[in-house]
């Protein structure tokens, strides 16, 4: 029950881009299409999915004055392994994508999992908060790279040549340009918390508190502190 509670909270309740609002700078930069979305989603899934575990499985061993030089190298191995095989196996993809594939060594939601997690429990839920974050993140992308290309251009490029075209008839290629980005994300990111207002209402409770923007709520932190 632990296991599915630590993996359901990763897409919904602490989703990285919609409730902790981190990794912001590959959302703004990759979501000009789903395809660029979903590459972007399952190169981070699966550098999160090992990070955790192997973090997990060294929590003991790595001593606590540099633990977080060692979670960077685990990291950055994985994240190597992902690039050197879209080079080779998804070269359009990853041309596409181009430095925001290596950025994920710096992307804080990992090194903010690795840290706040990964290295307090166990290899099993870590697993599970791993493949949660990745999946809640992936399906973020998605829904932001799905409303920029509808709106923007007009098509729906799931991968490849798996697409729908013709769905806007004059679209809007703002949606598409770095303005549009914050326009798509600040509008779903306002749909979210109205939708958790609307769900805490119906349960009774009191609404979610919003999210303050400061170093008080960091993942990188134990308790908020």
């Amino acid at each position: 029950m632990k296991t599915w509670l630590t993996f359901w909270s990763g897409i919904i309740k602490n989703n990285p881009i919609f409730r902790l609002v981190l990794g912001l700078c590959p959302t703004l930069a990759v979501t000009t299409s789903l395809e660029n979305a979903l590459g972007m989603g399952l190169a981070a899934t699966f550098v999160l999915i090992c990070s955790n575990v192997l973090v997990s499985a060294l929590r003991k061993v790595i001593p606590s004055a540099v633990h977080i030089p060692c979670y960077i190298v685990i990291i950055a191995t994985f994240v190597t392994a992902v690039d050197l095989l879209m080079q080779a196996y998804l070269p359009a993809l990853s041309a596409s994508l181009g430095i925001f594939i290596p950025l994920i060594v710096v992307n804080c939601i990992i090194l903010g999992r690795a840290e706040a997690f990964a290295s307090k429990n166990g290899i099993i839920l870590s697993f599970a908060d791993g493949l949660g974050s990745g999946i809640g993140f992936t399906l973020a992308l998605c829904a932001v790279a799905a409303v920029r290309e509808i709106v923007g251009a007009g098509t729906l490029t799931i991968w490849g040549d798996i697409a729908i075209k013709g769905i806007a008839s004059e679209p809007v290629t703002l949606a598409i340009l770095p303005a549009g980005g914050f326009i798509v994300l600040g509008l779903l990111l306002a749909l979210v918390n109205r939708i958790g207002e609307w769900s805490a209402r119906r349960r009774g409770a009191p609404p979610p508190l919003p999210v303050n923007l400061d170093c008080r709520h960091c993942t990188m932190c134990p308790n908020g502190k």
